[in-house]
């Protein structure tokens, strides 16, 4: 079994936008505990498992010095390491 494309690969094949990407990181800003997010022409994402899975962003978005632009540069880099769902 092949494993799924990573986000980032997504924007080789254009089936995602840097404002697709920016629509989940805006939607796990406003509420952490999101669990599915669709984004670009077909895929899902669980923002949140993103981020949990992602050590560098999980252990900054605990730290009370990390100001708003750490962690949207956090959460966007866990979310274009994640493996988006084809829907």
């Amino acid at each position: 079994m092949a494993n799924r494309p990573m986000t980032l690969d997504l924007f080789v094949t254009l089936d995602i936008i840097d404002d697709d990407v920016s629509a989940v990181v805006d939607a796990y800003l406003a509420d952490p505990s999101s669990r599915s997010v669709e984004f670009g022409e077909g895929y899902r994402i669980n923002p949140a498992a993103a981020v949990a899975s992602h050590p560098f962003a999980r252990t900054l978005m605990n730290q009370p010095w990390a100001d708003a632009g750490l962690r949207r540069a956090a959460v966007r880099a866990a979310i274009l390491l994640a493996e988006p769902d084809r829907i």
